[in-house]
């Protein structure tokens, strides 16, 4: 029975889950989001987004903010291919109405398109181990269990052997994540964990709780001896060119991050801000970047080129 479920994943995290349990085949339709594995790439795509995403970072949050003002939905639905697709199991998230469409509009479309209820499925992870569970959840509901629980004791493994390495060190430098630009928000909800667990000390943001604003005075003052940058839904190369409204700020040149060379922009769209099977090749890369001297022995070959050093 389950081997004939159509699954339709509206979320790239749960995407990942669903290949990562070996269920790809089963995968009829995706987010416009969507962008791994590359095998997924071919599937009826059932989400839009209503927003600019090769805009300015200032541009995005300020269309954002608009849509949300006029109470509208940043995203939305296909309602006619998903409907085409009539699919068994949807997967979706309730977190952020801004990262992904809603689970109401899910809701809202399931109930007024579908002849027969599927399964919906909504992940809402704010803490690394709510990823781990969201796993379990996904596995439960496409037939996987066995699978997810073998994938959880793997990524478990490599979260114990990440604490075990970073216990040989001795300092907890002051580690500013920057999860947007322009405004700046800090990281939020899983990151500062992930800070802990890499051996730093988050300056800003509290475990569990969403990436707050912050002022630039503010971070000056913080004097963070790590910076990493890694914007939600920006990839490395994106970052890169984003990144000038922070190095060309007078204070930028005096903060401890940027005399010592300790400042890293990191592929924040496919790791960092994706709460999928990757997060534990993200927290092996902020282990690489806070401790180098031993988290680079961590890392993954596929992941080394997924951050790098910004030198000015």
């Amino acid at each position: 029975m389950t081997e004939s479920l159509r699954i339709v994943s509206l979320l790239s995290a749960a995407t990942e889950m669903v290949c990562a349990l070996g269920k790809a085949h089963q995968l009829v339709g995706i987010s416009h989001e969507c962008d791994y594995p590359p095998e997924i790439l071919d599937r009826p795509v059932v989400t839009e987004t209503k927003v600019d995403p090769q805009r300015p970072s200032a541009d995005i949050d300020r269309q954002v903010r608009q849509l949300v003002r006029a109470g509208l939905s940043v995203y939305g639905i296909r309602t006619d291919v998903l409907k085409r697709l009539n699919p068994d199991v949807i997967l979706t998230q309730q977190q952020c109405e801004v990262c992904a469409v809603s689970y109401d509009e899910v809701v809202a479309a399931v109930t007024s398109l579908l002849e027969r209820a599927p399964t919906v499925v909504s992940l809402q992870p704010t803490r690394l181990g709510d990823i781990l569970d969201d796993i379990r959840r996904v596995g439960e509901a496409i037939g996987a269990e066995a699978a997810a629980a073998r994938l959880i004791d793997r990524l478990r493994q490599r979260i114990a052997r990440l604490e075990g390495a970073i216990a040989s060190t001795s300092d907890r430098p002051r580690t500013l994540f920057l999860d947007w630009i322009d405004p700046l928000m800090v990281g939020g909800h899983w990151i500062p964990e992930m800070v802990q667990l890499a051996g730093g000390s988050a300056v800003f943001g509290r475990p569990g709780l969403p990436a707050p604003s912050v002022a630039w005075e503010v971070i000056v003052e913080s004097q963070p001896e790590v910076i990493v940058i890694a914007p939600c839904g920006f990839s490395l190369q994106r970052t890169e060119q984003e990144v000038a409204s922070l190095t060309e700020r007078p204070e930028w040149p005096q903060l401890p991050a940027v005399r010592t060379g300790r400042v890293y922009i990191a592929d924040g769209v496919a790791y960092f801000n994706r709460s999928g099977p990757r997060i534990v090749d993200s927290l092996e890369m902020l282990a690489a970047m806070i401790h180098p001297e031993v988290g680079q022995s961590l890392l993954k070959s596929d992941v080394r080129a997924s951050f790098t050093s910004l030198l000015l």
